[in-house]
């Protein structure tokens, strides 16, 4: 089977950005449809749609770079502030401070969420441009790292600025805003309350924000689009969608998959501050145990991507779960243990990725059938399986984390070798052992 394109597996990809946006599975499809909808209708050039795609499908790659902050301003799951804020005019001061005091300690008593509000001092306004700035720069890096056009890093970086410039973070002014960016704002906003209310209250939205949130002209080109009832119920036709934009890039080559691979590690791993490069060290260390034990190029290649990309389903786990440092009680572990399931479920819609979405999403599986999501025993762990389970296992002990300092050594070996034969596969151990018997005992291998 041919290689997916690069626009196809950041389509596939952009599911994952839902996740940790709080949005409904689809929701980047959703708003990239409209977009080039929109933009066909303003006589945009092809190179322009082309770029406004890559930018609606990764307009959301940044977010996971505020996920913690988020968190710790409103407490609970920030999943549920994520969605309830893109429901409201933020850029009014009283919208503002109604949406804090309701999803600030959301279900709690009135105490917490004053002690909450206490903790977070500070204009709304000014919290928000920090928020928006964090995940717009971080979301234009990872569009300069994929190699896609100026144009995609700045819509994205130019996201969530307004017409009238009340908008975040940096307060551009109608024509000062790209205009691939105005386009984008409009057409989430437009998605997130058609999906959530319906397309008359979507129009009503945009008549009200029509030249303060939006560009008129694409207010009006919308307008156009208010009989169009079969656009609307196909909008979430993904399989329509896909066709259409798969010529934008030709088959992904290696380097391409390599280069994707990497640009989401960095979105998996700013999810939790316990995990900064935890995905790349995992890779580095499958890698390093697959040539110890002698296996071929091909089979290193897909330990790599698959150690990048084993925590992407953690995209879908509430922060407040990931930053617990105390022991997690058996509801928050039940959620944990459904990440490699996600991961599974989220790198399996790529063809050809049937192989990296098998192995990811082992790497909780025990030799005792004891591990998670599917409990597979030794009979049906393959080697690669078994590298990835140690891999996984070694950087969480070798790196240091917000509660502890990494661990030396001759302490990590100590506390795998416990488990030799009943989690972790003996000769991969072996393996590990030899890698590292040339370093002083002490050393930790991450800071």
């Amino acid at each position: 089977m041919q290689s997916p394109s690069k626009a196809s597996i950041l389509g596939a990809l952009s599911q994952a950005l839902d996740l940790v946006e709080g949005q409904p599975e689809g929701h980047a499809l959703r708003t990239a449809k409209l977009a080039l909808k929109l933009a066909d209708l303003m006589g945009l050039s092809d190179q322009a749609k082309e770029d406004l795609y890559f930018a609606a499908v990764l307009k959301d790659s940044g977010c996971s770079n505020n996920a913690v902050r988020i968190q710790k301003m409103f407490g609970g799951d920030e999943f549920l502030a994520k969605r309830k804020v893109k429901l409201v005019d933020w850029t009014s001061n009283i919208e503002s401070v109604k949406f804090a005091i309701a999803q600030t300690e959301a279900g709690n008593s009135i105490g917490a969420k004053l002690r909450r509000l206490a903790q977070n001092l500070g204009h709304p306004t000014k919290v928000m441009d920090e928020v928006t700035e964090a995940r717009c720069t971080r979301g234009a890096m990872i569009a300069k790292m994929l190699g896609l056009n100026e144009s995609v890093a700045d819509a994205i970086q130019s996201l969530d600025e307004h017409w009238d410039g009340q908008g975040s973070p940096y307060k551009l002014k109608g024509d000062q805003i790209p205009l691939l960016a105005r386009i984008l704002c409009f057409c989430q906003t437009f998605e997130v309350f058609f999906q959530s209310f319906g397309l008359e209250a979507a129009y009503e939205m945009a008549t009200d924000r029509n030249r303060k949130w939006f560009d008129p002209e694409i207010v009006s080109a919308c307008q156009k689009l208010s009989t169009e009832t079969k656009f609307w119920i196909e909008l979430g036709n993904q399989d329509s969608f896909e066709d259409q934009v798969a010529h934008y890039h030709d088959a992904a080559i290696d380097a391409d998959l390599d280069g994707i691979a990497e640009a989401f590690a960095l979105i998996i791993d700013a999810k939790s501050s316990f995990t900064a490069e935890h995905s790349t060290r995992v890779a580095r260390y499958a890698v390093q145990i697959g040539t110890q034990m002698g296996l071929d190029s091909d089979a290193l290649k897909l330990l790599h991507r698959s150690g990048l990309l084993h925590d992407i389903g953690k995209l879908g786990i509430s922060t407040a779960i990931l930053e617990k440092p105390g022991k997690l009680d058996p509801e928050e572990f039940d959620q944990i243990k459904l990440h490699p399931k996600y991961s599974d479920l989220i790198l399996r819609r790529i063809p050809t990725f049937e192989d990296i979405a098998d192995l990811a999403s082992t790497h909780h599986e025990r030799l005792d059938g004891k591990g998670y999501w599917r409990g597979l025993g030794a009979d049906q762990l393959s080697l690669a399986s078994r590298i990835m389970t140690v891999s996984d296992v070694f950087d969480a002990l070798s790196a240091k984390r917000p509660y502890r300092d990494a661990l030396p050594l001759e302490t990590i070996f100590e506390i795998m070798d416990r488990d030799r034969g009943t989690a972790f596969d003996d000769d991969c151990m072996t393996a590990l052992h030899e890698i590292y018997s040339d370093r002083e005992k002490s050393r930790p291998l991450a800071a």
